[in-house]
């Protein structure tokens, strides 16, 4: 009987443990959840599912081992900083690992270990990262085998509020960890753009927001993620011109978002000494940068309230993310949207192509959300086939080889997450 063993269950966990509870039940699989705080959505998902929650702070060694040493593989959704005790623990014991996380350097100096230990660590594994490096790896190995050169690449990925519920001036609510929002961009940016490196800090990130148009959807804006450059070689487009990997919103939030971090509203080192004064106090350095057509965008978000700020917070980014969890919390009826868009210009022997590719996938509700099912559902496929031997690779891993990306991307499909490409001569 094999064993599966995930750790974290915050709101992005519903649809994986859905899934796991399902194909467990099914298998005669032993399925298990640990966290220390569990989201109280999920804990009624849990129950549901008959799957009691382990209360277990990831820091106790004996009893996170405990867990770890009787399982077939194991399962990280816990924050980015603590998968690093969860993989030393899977590298010592011999056990396989999955995250939805960035691969960080701690994780690189692993691989060689993986390899001779026979074991897999499969990183970057959710949506974006995740589903962005599948259907573009898959787009992009296509292309070649047709004699394709690729001259410009590019990625867009956002977690929207769906268009039937976007009632708020910022055309977002929050649908995944509300820290990330805050300090999104804040690693600042580097791509390529028409054979030139562009370099951003974290204060132009937002200044560099450009239009594009979704299929069905409309206008958007995008910022650059981190680091695109990483990526060329793993592609395998080294020649493309451009290379870009982003982030998607709506115009006016890019536009207004760059003044809350121009005043450093989203600094998470900037200490709030007085805890007496009132947010319209602390929002004062937003001020030079409020005009008439957006005074209404910050006061939307409690900016220039008169009330006290609440005596737990620290920090400007902790003050910030209380704001953002009050005004743009998602709302019981409110389905949020995923959406991804990979644009291509393509170079053959005689003609180029412009191929698009887009991804539209809405939320049932605030608790069954588009964002949990994109996240959670490929790091389930993935481990039920590592479990049946479908998936035999050891060492660290991404999902960009044809062995990963195509059984997840053809179960995906079963569940709705199916990609629409033109192509545009």
């Amino acid at each position: 009987m094999h064993k599966i063993v995930l750790f974290g269950a915050g709101k992005s966990s519903g649809s994986l443990i859905n899934y796991l509870a399902k194909e467990s039940r099914a298998l005669s699989w032993s399925f298990k959840v640990a966290d220390a705080h569990p989201a109280a959505s999920t804990i009624e998902i849990l129950i549901k599912n008959e799957i009691p929650i382990i209360k277990l702070d990831v820091q106790d060694a004996q009893a996170r081992t405990e867990l770890i040493k009787d399982a077939d593989i194991i399962i990280s959704l816990l924050p980015p900083g603590l998968h690093q005790i969860i993989a030393q623990d899977c590298l010592e014991m011999g056990k396989n690992l999955l995250t939805a996380s960035y691969v960080d350097e701690p994780l690189r100096k692993m691989d060689g270990a993986l390899k001779s230990k026979g074991i897999l660590f499969l990183c970057e594994m959710g949506l974006d990262p995740g589903i962005d490096h599948m259907s573009a790896m898959q787009l992009i190995d296509r292309i070649k085998k047709e004699g394709g050169r690729i001259s410009e690449f590019k990625s867009h990925t956002g977690g929207l509020v769906a268009p039937e519920n976007d009632n708020n001036p910022w055309h977002y609510k929050i649908s995944w960890n509300p820290r990330n929002v805050v300090r999104a961009g804040a690693a600042g940016a580097v791509f390529k753009q028409s054979n030139v490196i562009r370099k951003l800090s974290y204060k132009e990130v937002f200044d560099n927001c450009v239009g594009v148009n979704v299929p069905g959807l409309g206008n958007l804006a995008y910022y650059p993620n981190r680091d695109s450059l990483s990526y060329m070689k793993l592609y395998g487009v080294e020649e493309a011109k451009t290379f870009l990997r982003s982030t998607l919103r709506y115009p006016v939030f890019c536009k207004n978002w760059k003044w809350i971090v121009a005043a450093g509203l989203t600094d998470d080192q900037k200490i709030i000494k007085d805890k007496k004064i009132r947010f319209s106090e602390w929002s004062e350095p937003i001020l030079p940068f409020v005009k008439e057509d957006n005074r209404q965008m910050f006061s939307f978000l409690g900016f220039f309230d008169d009330s006290p700020i609440p005596g737990t917070v620290n920090t400007n980014a902790d003050l910030l993310q209380y704001l953002l969890e009050s005004r743009l919390a998602m709302q019981p009826h409110d389905k949020d949207m995923i959406v991804m868009l990979h644009e291509l210009d393509i170079e053959k022997e005689t003609t180029t192509e412009f191929v698009r590719s887009s991804l539209l996938v809405t939320g049932e509700d605030s608790v069954k959300t588009a964002m949990a099912k994109t996240v959670g559902l490929p790091i389930g496929i993935a481990a039920k086939l590592i479990l049946e031997k479908k998936i035999r690779l050891t060492g660290l891993h991404i999902p960009i080889i044809p062995e990963i990306y195509e059984p997840v991307l053809d179960e995906l499909t079963k569940h709705g997450i199916r990609f629409h490409e033109e192509i545009i001569h």
